[in-house]
């Protein structure tokens, strides 16, 4: 059992509350809480739960406030996040003074559903959701066709022409299949609008189930005491094909949100259920992922996902990492490299050792990002939620006004004005026209590999204009390249091969250290022999298209004409002596060394930092230069966004001239070399001071204050936990070009939340003063809610594509 789990456990034992029974007792279960809580460290130094829910019985904006405030109610609830377009809320717990039951029950309470934001018991809420929306939208569409069918004779019947007592009985039968409309597919208005008026708010469905209840009292007074109080008039047909309406436009808001919830756990699905531990002895056996700890020894199978963060002990093989980095190319992995959870292994079985596992997985922190994007409300949708409550007081004002204003004009038709103003108005678009947009980019982000962690980094990337880049780490890879090979005069007479000699014989040496540099020359020597096998099998082909018995000689000359075994196979008794390098001998018995000038040579001249010397015997062969090596497109990144015309400036604690050489590789003006985390701070703060709109791109922990600073802040994925948690967006393949890419979707999904809030804006200018006047009927009017709000969720979908 994980640290964190077991503090969990010990928490509990402190409570002194008897077990819950029953589902209580699998949601409290230490072992399951890892599937939906992760742990986060509170002010007192003291130990707080984060626990997902997935939510059941939403319709509007306003549920999400009475969930809240039910949440918060339950003693030792620190905060409750609720978001109503994803339908899930987060909430921060003491396990101290509550059990993650209790923040289920209270949901429950409150009259909504809710479980653990899992894979399984979500599928099912989500299964038994739509079964009933689709049965509601059926009734209330099915009855709609008939109410219309015996309302058609009073609409083309001529004066006289219809008999008294037949639409008397017409408009009787037409109540009647209004009933289960009332009853069963209203039964989400009328619930919601008693919350709201329970809680003392006002949500959106109290205009809605102002509107029906009006309507069916003013019809069904009509339709047996024709010529009384309320006229003659049945709108029987108008309230179920607005009910119809409004369904349908829930259904397709409700597929859409089922989607996005299923594209998240997609990727939880990719981690598997059990793994196959390996004993000391040799032995295995099937154990839960929730069982693997630190060190552990575990064998995955050719097409199975890896259980946890490791690292190969046996390969090689190609992982698929497109879930979590965008990179749709297999990514090669040999023994010594890190693998992640949730990766596919493509290439033969292999052995790993975990690292990481459970909620510490970098798939999991990826998944929190994403629900802890889906629970946010960002500030657009925060303005629409301020304006939402006083709008509806307006809308039922107006509908009053509207009433008592048409009594005197042609009181038949003053419920008619009032039920219209009613619908017409209702915010629906309004409170989705920001939310709905956002999640999409979110989620369009995700897949392109920027973990969006708070929706209001959205916002703020597409109002960037000045981007500050770290340079260790973010611009730069995390390992050094060689960048050339110079040879001593007793070089050139030892190594007859020259550099590529030099290169063979060191990367020999190199190929027994961990050190970066020792890695970088075991790369440039595999990349080298690479290049030569590809020149001679051209050399070797082209040989054969001139002559194919000269060729094959030729060939056959080449095999057998060998130099014998190499200075690798000869190197015995390797040491390496940390902070200097690697020694070993050769065949005769001679010393060899790689590494620092001065250990490596007795008599080695200064050299540059990032310099290392080869050495035989104490004598200087061989001196290789290195460079920091560029992340791949780094450099089309910051040329994209200058062309832009964002401002790029690279920040550094690094020396004057190494900044600056690598800002006049990448085509950078502005540099701050040398700088402190309080000089960065100051960097950032002056240029917002300048009004500028700041976006900074960073790795390191000392990158966490200027991060904070920043307007927006994005991290690389594998940059410190401490970076990671101030950022507002995680790019977690590490591509500095996925700036260019996020801030161009950013920009795209601000201009669609203007259109929605635009299109919401002029709908209810436009049809308020219609319905006041008369001119649209309660079933338009349905109509053209329902097709308003359809309207902002298919245009927020657009930011995808």
């Amino acid at each position: 059992m994980n640290a964190a789990t077991n503090a969990c456990a010990d928490t509990f034992e402190t409570i002194g509350k008897p077990p819950a029974a029953g589902g209580a007792a699998v949601l409290d279960d230490p072992l399951e809480l890892p599937r939906y809580t992760r742990w986060i460290a509170a002010a007192d130094g003291g130990r707080l739960g984060e626990s997902s829910l997935q939510l059941g019985g939403m319709h509007c904006a306003a549920c999400a406030g009475q969930i809240e405030a039910a949440l918060v109610a339950v003693p030792g609830v620190r905060e409750a996040r609720v978001a109503a377009a994803s339908q899930r809320a987060t909430v921060t717990w003491d396990p101290r003074r509550t059990r993650p039951s209790a923040l289920f029950h209270a949901v429950r309470r409150a009259g909504y559903e809710a479980v653990p934001d899992a894979a399984a018991p979500a599928r099912e809420l989500r299964r038994r959701e739509a079964r009933v929306v689709l049965w509601r939208l059926f009734v209330a569409a099915f009855a709609a066709m008939q109410v219309m069918m015996l309302a058609t004779p009073s609409y083309v019947a001529g004066a006289g022409e219809l008999a008294p007592d037949l639409e008397r009985l017409l408009n009787w039968g037409s109540w009647v299949l209004t009933l289960p409309v009332l009853a069963f597919s209203c039964g989400p208005f009328f619930r919601g609008a008693w919350r709201s008026l329970r809680t003392h708010r006002i949500g959106m469905d109290v205009p809605v189930a102002l509107g029906i209840a009006i309507t069916f009292v003013a019809s069904s007074g009509a339709a047996f005491q024709p010529g009384g109080l309320f006229g003659s008039e049945v709108y029987f047909d108008s309230l179920t094909m607005f009910v119809a309406f409004l369904l349908g436009a829930r259904t397709l808001e409700m597929r859409a949100r089922h989607r996005a919830a299923e594209e998240m756990e997609s990727s939880l699905a990719r981690l598997p259920e059990t793994a196959e531990l390996v004993a000391d002895d040799g032995t295995s056996h099937n154990v839960s992922v929730l069982r693997l700890q630190r060190g552990d020894r575990v064998r995955v199978a050719l097409g199975q996902a890896f259980p946890a963060d490791g690292d190969l002990l046996q390969g090689p093989t190609q992982c698929d990492e497109s879930l979590l980095t965008g990179e749709s190319l297999p990514v090669a992995k040999a023994p010594g490299d890190a693998v992640v959870a949730g990766s596919l292994n493509l290439g033969a079985p292999v052995l790993m050792r975990v690292l990481r596992a459970g909620p510490d997985t970098r798939l999991e922190g990826i998944v929190a990002m994403m629900r802890r994007a889906a629970t946010e409300r960002p500030a657009l949708a925060r303005l629409a939620d301020r304006w939402a409550a006083p709008f509806l007081w307006i809308v039922l004002l107006l509908a009053a006004g509207g009433a008592a204003a048409w009594s005197f004009v042609d009181p038949s038709r003053a419920v008619w004005v009032a039920v219209s103003v009613l619908i017409v108005t209702c915010p629906c678009a309004l409170s989705l026209a920001a939310p709905a947009t956002l999640l999409a980019a979110a989620r369009a982000l995700a897949r392109r590999g920027v973990m969006v962690q708070r929706l209001d980094a959205i916002e703020a990337l597409a109002r960037t204009d000045h981007v500050f880049f770290d340079k260790t780490g973010t611009l730069t890879s995390d390992l050094p390249a060689l960048a050339g090979v110079s040879l001593t005069e007793a070089g050139r007479h030892r190594l007859q091969g020259g550099p590529p000699q030099a290169l063979e014989v060191a990367a020999a040496l190199a190929a027994w250290s961990r050190h970066p540099l020792s890695q970088a020359l075991a790369r440039a020597a595999q990349a080298a022999k690479a290049a030569d096998m590809a020149d001679a099998d051209e050399a070797s082909r082209a040989a054969n298209r001139a002559n194919p018995m000269d060729g094959a000689a030729s060939a056959r000359g080449e095999a057998g004409s060998g130099t014998g075994p190499g200075p690798a196979a000869a190197f015995t008794r390797f040491t390496e002596v940390p902070g200097l390098g690697v020694q070993a001998e050769d065949g005769a018995g001679a010393p060899w060394r790689l590494g620092a000038p001065g250990w490596a040579g007795s008599h080695a001249a200064p050299e540059p930092q990032g310099h290392v010397c080869l050495a035989r015997d104490g004598e200087i062969l061989a001196s290789f230069e290195f460079e920091e090596s560029l992340r791949p497109g780094a450099a089309e990144a910051v040329a994209r966004l200058r062309e832009a015309g964002v401002r790029v400036t690279l920040l550094s604690g690094d020396r004057t001239e190494r900044a600056a050489a690598l800002a006049r590789r990448l085509g950078i003006a502005d540099v701050v070399a040398g700088a402190s985390p309080e000089a960065k701070l100051a960097a950032v703060a002056a240029a917002q001071a300048a009004g500028h709109r700041v976006a900074m791109v960073g790795d390191g922990i000392n990158d966490a204050p200027v991060l904070a600073r920043a307007d927006v802040a994005l991290a690389m994925g594998q940059g410190a936990l401490v970076a990671r948690a101030q950022a507002g967006a995680v790019l977690a393949a590490g591509r500095p070009g996925d700036v260019l890419v996020a801030r161009r979707l950013a920009r795209r999904a601000v201009r669609l939340v203007h259109q929605n809030l635009l299109w919401a804006a002029a709908y209810n200018a436009t049809c308020v003063p219609l319905a006041l006047v008369g001119w649209l009927p309660p079933w338009a009017a349905g109509l053209g809610m329902a097709a308003s709000s359809l309207l902002v969720v298919g245009n927020a979908l657009r930011v995808a594509r």
